[in-house]
């Protein structure tokens, strides 16, 4: 009997899991940005003294790791399993940064979402019993996605307003069965949503409707408000997408201005750094969270956010074949918990 469902997409954890840790590794230009001070590590050299984008961006995931497992004073032998992906093909940045290092991973793709996604996962592991100790992870690179999803940098492209740029990032989070920290109570597994968006310059309105359904699923199944939550945290919409969002849910009688805020407007400042319409990439969320929002519910100046993952399902391949970006979002609940 699933005891702990709650209507039809979300869950409830008895056993609620603390995350008693995290870490967060970011390029120069997040550095730059109004949350720098946050992060626990910065790289002024956009290859983190690697031969290509790619291998910069498996660097990136493992500095996230080591300095999470330090903060912790773990070994590789104590976690019991790690959820991460990335936004590389095959999700290399993970498999090549947890090889030979004896932990049990599980893969997983959710685009840019996937920080919520091992969220919940990593969550689900640790109340239902199967692990004490669960990481987890995600990351992006600026240039490694340019190559992989737009175009290579060196083309010299021109970008459109309603562009965002892949903010250059990794993050961990540790997930346990005890301790002091942010504990995660909720969480709602996303559907996928397609509205027919076929511009892949314009990704944070392709996954807005996603995001609104996602928030009004949990809000349903839970019996919710937005007034219970200090923020609702959406991943990358943007600055387009978050608007859009807001519309959605105005016409469908729902009030988010208060509330609402979004991890790509956050990471950079727009009137200083010209990055269109704000942050994107699994790192975008990653950051914010395992900097800013976690150490904001750590000290009590947050007691509740609902953090929503937002990600565009799309490829290269379908892009090019003119089909629509389905959106996915999945949202997790997190309260207030520090030392």
């Amino acid at each position: 009997m699933a005891e702990n469902r709650r209507g039809q997409h979300s869950f409830v954890l008895p056993q609620m899991p603390v995350i008693t840790h995290w870490a967060s590794v970011a390029g120069k230009k997040e550095a730059e940005g109004p949350l720098g001070k946050t992060f626990d590590l910065t790289c002024m050299d956009a290859y983190f003294g690697q031969k290509t984008w790619e291998q910069a961006e498996k660097q990136m995931q493992k500095l996230a790791l080591e300095k999470l497992i330090e903060k912790a004073g773990l070994s590789h032998s104590q976690i019991g399993l790690v959820f991460s992906g990335d936004l590389l093909n095959q999700c290399i940045g993970s498999s090549f940064t947890l090889r030979n290092t004896g932990m049990a991973h599980i893969g997983l793709y959710g685009a840019c979402s996937t920080m919520a996604e091992s969220l919940l996962m990593g969550a689900m592991a640790v109340s239902g019993g199967f692990s004490d100790r669960v990481i987890a992870m995600t990351s992006s690179h600026f240039a490694s996605s340019e190559r992989q999803y737009r175009f290579p940098l060196g083309y010299g492209g021109q970008r459109t307003p309603t562009a965002q740029w892949t903010v250059t990032g990794s993050g961990a989070a540790l997930l346990c069965s005890a301790g002091i920290g942010p504990r995660i109570d909720s969480c709602t597994v996303g559907t996928v949503t397609d509205l027919g968006v076929k511009d892949a310059s314009n990704m944070g309105c392709a996954m807005a409707p996603a995001a609104y359904e996602t928030i009004r699923t949990h809000l349903e199944d839970l019996h919710r408000t937005p007034e219970d939550f200090d923020l609702i945290v959406t991943g990358d919409l943007g600055q387009l997408g978050k608007e859009m969002l807001m519309e959605l849910a105005r016409l469908d009688g729902v009030y988010l201005g208060g509330r609402l805020t979004d991890c790509g407007t956050l990471v950079f400042d727009n009137t200083t750094q010209d990055v269109h319409a704000g942050g994107s990439g699994c790192g975008c969320s990653t950051i914010t969270l395992c900097g800013e929002l976690l150490g904001k519910l750590k000290t009590g100046k947050l007691q509740r956010i609902l953090f929503c993952g937002t990600g565009a399902l799309l490829s290269p391949t379908s892009t090019q074949q003119g089909l629509p970006i389905p959106g996915i979002c999945h949202a997790v609940s997190i309260i207030a918990g520090g030392d």
